[in-house]
């Protein structure tokens, strides 16, 4: 599977767009003259059902130039229905928040790289995912009280939550999101195929581990929703 030069190159301007943040640590953060209103963000990674994904890594870019290594790594949040009732087709319209951690120390992001294994084919991917300035003022903003339906409760909320979508193929979906705020569309990103392959070719091509007995089934009778997501 080949994903095109025009994509090959679109990496390499990118990578060395990082590379001239953390060198030069330039910072954009003043321009906002605002903090992080709440204490950190929150980045996750979910999968489609039965599509297991595992995470090399997923290193952050904040606004201020500085690099966060392995920000999150693991087994992004998937569901298995049983006796295959359940369907990977599409994503869903509010996201859960994801497996994942919060990004303690940083500012607001401007560009998140992951690399991560697609079990159910297996494959493995890479992306950069840039956070445009109006989702990092969203993220900035002090919201005003809102109803959570679920806890019938009036809290004040934030979209503190960034959520990442990993689809087989490389595809990469990104949303953010209050725990009571409806999720913001950020990108939707094609990744490219690792050509050393799992673990940066450190592992003579063995991945994390195979799908689950579940996945697998669904996998076997039913295939990939490639054109999906």
């Amino acid at each position: 599977m080949t994903l095109g030069e025009g994509r090959s190159k679109n990496i390499n301007v990118l990578l060395g767009c990082v590379l001239s943040l953390i060198l030069s640590g330039c910072s954009s953060a003043n321009d906002y003259g605002v903090e992080l209103p709440y204490d950190a963000w929150r980045l996750g990674f979910f999968a489609p059902n039965y599509m297991e994904v595992w995470i090399e890594t997923a290193n952050v870019v904040d606004v201020k130039g500085r690099l966060f290594r392995r920000a999150m790594s693991g087994v992004a949040a998937v569901q298995t229905p049983p006796n295959l009732k359940g369907t990977p087709r599409g994503w869903p319209k509010r996201p859960g928040d994801g497996a994942g951690k919060h990004v303690w120390r940083a500012e607001v992001p401007r560009l998140i790289y992951v690399r991560w294994q697609s079990l159910a084919e297996p494959q493995t991917y890479e992306a950069y995912i840039e956070i445009p300035e109006s989702t990092r003022h969203a993220m900035l903003e002090v919201k005003e009280k809102t109803y959570c339906r679920g806890t019938k409760d009036w809290i004040t909320d934030h979209r503190e939550l960034l959520v990442i979508g990993l689809a087989p193929g490389g595809i990469a979906k990104t949303w953010i999101r209050g725990a009571c705020l409806d999720p913001i569309e950020v990108s939707r990103v094609q990744g490219r195929i690792v050509e050393k392959g799992p673990h940066e070719g450190h592992s003579n091509g063995l991945y994390y581990r195979p799908p689950n007995a579940a996945s697998q089934a669904y996998i076997d009778t039913f295939g990939i929703p490639y054109d999906s997501w």
